[in-house]
């Protein structure tokens, strides 16, 4: 209830601010175009959520839309900045890693970065899928903007964006030379450094390429090891060119690269360790005490090739060509503490080629795509797990391979000026094979981690095996525009997430993890508003939705005699259904507001998994909850401004964020979930009137709130009571410098 209230009190201040703003309707309309403006986001706004530009109101699909200037003048480092601007979104880096990405939609996600497991949420740079979370937590620079879209995206999306799908898109070059340096410091002695630059060779090629380099000290220190905790050493480089030989070709060559040279994240003991209650680490949440060491590297990089081609002014044909590859070298201390007691040293290593072609259909009355996708990609990986108290450790290694075929199409028609009708589906083809191995050894690391005459007395998983998953997931929508600036419209449509196998299986607990899990899937409903209205200086979206969550994917880990088990189960069915709400006055240039409010309820309805103690299959559904997802979320800003003549333009951004309380896990834990929080951030910045130099400061977290976004939970004396939280970053201060030319 208290939640609650904070909601609506939120909610309410937001209605005030636009309500307030909406008289001054007027000036809007000459900017309409502008979404991306240096100035501001005002009027309408163009997304491709449909693989296909259109106007945010005439796309039948919930869809939050950000520009890349936006987040860069609030001070977003990072695109977990978007968890602050979207309704219903969980989006974190994720437990014991610095660039590893989780994201929940309404309800469906996936926290678990273990090689072989998928996320729920599809990322995409310039259409282009990533398929590990590893390295996803992308920094914000050389970007147009971001797209989100809520709700099952399978048909033009793929298999795995069953709660929705991320679009990062990066600018395009343009063929004129242009160039921007932008520098930063800040808080906790914060350097950041980002460069970009656009070359036209002649009229019809350009090149370019950005640089960024973000370095900043820990927000805490490891008490035990002297180095610095929750630091930041990233590198981070694009490179493109494109070639426009005429109106009707455009070929884009880019290519990316990332390394992550920051220290392991290592997490804060919630609980005492037994007697040896002086092993709580010193000083804040940012501290710990942890001994397993601070080595950690994570490098991505990759390459893409995009080929547009318009047959005439109705058949567009496209080609994405895409390889990426990545590798993280890592350790996790899962105690806390600086002995061996729950320790975990791993590397993972993935690569992955992707091949989609497309035709776009335009005409006055029917618009549509139509494609083929391919997707060949391999993860691989290993980790000892090392437990002290025993004495033993347990080696988990082995890779999975992944072939998947689809063709997919999506058709808008539109029967008469105000109705018209969307239909769509995908047919994919997964192949999964997978190799897991598992042994134990007696003492302390395996032959793969430092230990070469470690020989294993006891194999606990070994076997290769395949599987191949068959799934379609249509779409159909229909959309009632009552006038050119208002949409209502209704959707069903399904989702798909491939199933796998357990990179953790242990054969010796649960001999059918052999057989791997099946896919889950979701039938969605929503229906909602988009519209525009006071001369288009207010805009509106409001959806509601209810899903059925089938067959649901769970990873539950546990200790088991002297070893941490694991099993991933089909659990049951559970639904979900909520609401969304975003609002977007922009009266005129000097004075707008923004504000959402999302609501989800989420219930397990069966939730089928083996009991520990008894060792049986038995339905927990009223025992379980739906991880990292708030019941409400919220935020509002404002953004104010003013010129003044001869010296330039200022703008001022004040904005807060609410999330109620959520659990990080399905099973409940008072200790370790975290209650609701609000985040208060604000923004000041100077534009000279020429637009080339700018200057501003940011403040986020100014009431410098502790809150957790990951943590582990391994009670019990054999893993030294190990239930340890992970937290966003305290109140921090930055002052950027930018220049244009």
């Amino acid at each position: 209830m208290i939640a609650k209230t904070q909601a609506l009190r939120l909610l309410a201040a937001a209605t005030a601010l636009t309500a307030f703003a909406a008289p001054q309707a007027g000036l809007a309309q000459q900017e309409a175009a502008a979404a991306a403006s240096a100035d501001a986001d005002t009027g309408e706004i163009v997304v491709t959520a449909r693989r296909r530009e259109e106007s945010l109101i005439d796309v039948p699909i919930s869809v939050t839309a950000i520009s890349g200037d936006s987040l860069a003048r609030t001070g977003a480092v990072d695109i977990t900045s978007l968890q602050d601007k979207t309704p219903n979104m969980t989006l974190q880096i994720a437990r014991g890693s610095n660039s590893t990405l989780i994201a929940f939609i309404r309800g469906i996600g996936q926290q678990d970065p273990v090689w072989g497991f998928e996320p729920g949420v599809g990322l995409y740079v310039d259409d282009v899928y990533i398929a590990r979370p590893q390295g996803a937590v992308l920094d914000i620079f050389d970007i147009d903007r971001v797209e989100v879209l809520r709700g099952p995206q399978g048909t033009l999306y793929g298999r795995n964006t069953i709660g929705g799908a991320i679009k990062y898109v990066t600018r395009r070059l343009g063929h004129e030379f242009e160039g921007k340096f932008r520098a930063s410091y800040g808080s906790y002695n914060q350097r950041d450094f980002i460069g970009s630059v656009t070359v036209p060779l002649g009229e019809m090629v350009s090149v370019g390429g950005a640089l960024a380099y973000y370095k900043r000290d820990g927000y805490g220190k490891n008490r035990f090891t002297g180095a610095e905790h929750y630091n930041k050493d990233v590198l981070a480089g694009r490179l493109s060119a494109e070639f426009t030989p005429n109106d009707q070709l455009s070929i884009r060559i880019a290519g990316d690269y990332t390394r992550d040279n920051s220290n392991p994240r290592h997490g804060y003991r919630l609980l005492p360790n037994g007697a040896a209650a002086d092993f709580l680490p010193l000083g804040d949440v940012y501290d710990t005490r942890a001994g397993v060491g601070d080595d950690n590297k994570v490098t991505t990089k990759g390459v893409s090739g995009t080929i547009e081609y318009a047959l005439n002014d109705t058949l567009t044909l496209k080609s994405i060509t895409a390889y990426r590859k990545g590798k993280t070298d890592t350790v996790i201390d899962f105690d806390g503490t600086p002995g061996p007691v729950l320790d975990i040293p791993s590397f993972y290593k993935d690569h992955q080629l992707t091949q989609e072609f497309q035709a776009l259909l335009e005409t006055d009355m029917v618009q549509g795509v139509f494609g083929l996708y391919y997707l060949n990609g391999s993860a691989s990986g290993a980790f000892d797990t090392v437990i002290g108290n025993a004495g033993l450790t347990t080696l988990t290694s082995g890779d999975v391979d992944t072939k998947s075929y689809a063709a997919f199409a999506d058709v808008s028609v539109k029967l008469s000026e105000r109705f018209s009708v969307s239909l769509g589906g995908r047919y994919t083809s997964d192949k999964r094979e997978g190799t897991v191995y598992r042994a134990d050894y007696l003492g302390l690391r395996s032959p793969l981690f430092g230990r070469p005459t470690a020989v294993p007395f006891r194999v606990r998983t070994d076997y290769t095996n395949s599987r191949t998953d068959k799934k379609f997931t249509p779409r159909i929508s229909a959309s009632f525009k009552p006038n050119e600036d208002v949409n209502l419209y209704a959707s069903w449509s399904r989702g798909y997430k491939s199933g796998g196998f357990d990179p953790r299986g242990d054969a010796i607990f649960t001999p059918g993890t052999v057989n791997g899990y099946k896919p889950e899937t979701v039938t969605a409903y929503e229906a909602g508003m988009k519209g525009a209205f006071l001369d288009r200086t207010l805009f509106v979206n409001v959806a509601g939705f209810y899903s059925r969550y089938r067959d649901q994917q769970v990873t539950t880990q546990f200790v088991s005699g002297t070893t941490v088990v694991s099993s991933v189960d089909n659990v049951g069915k559970s639904r979900i259904y909520g609401w969304e709400l975003e609002a977007r006055a922009v009266p005129d240039r000097n004075f707008q507001v923004q504000a959402s409010i999302g609501y989800t309820d989420a219930k397990f309805q069966q939730f089928l998994t083996l009991d520990p103690v008894t060792l049986t299959i038995k339905d927990f559904a009223d025992q379980r909850v739906f991880q990292n997802t708030p019941k409400y979320t919220a935020n509002v800003s404002a953004t104010l401004g003013h010129d003044v003549d001869g010296i330039g333009r200022f703008t001022f951004t004040p904005a807060l964020s609410f999330r109620s309380g959520y659990s990080l896990f399905e099973v409940p834990n008072p200790v370790l979930d975290q209650k609701a929080y609000q985040l208060v951030d604000a923004s000041i910045v100077w534009t000279s009137e020429d637009k080339r130099f700018s200057i501003s400061g940011h403040g986020r977290n100014l009431f410098d709130r502790k809150y957790r976004v990951g943590g582990y939970n391994f009670p019990g004396a054999l893993t030294g009571n190990s239930i340890i939280g992970f937290y966003g970053p305290p109140r921090t201060f930055t002052i950027t410098g930018e220049v244009r030319f």
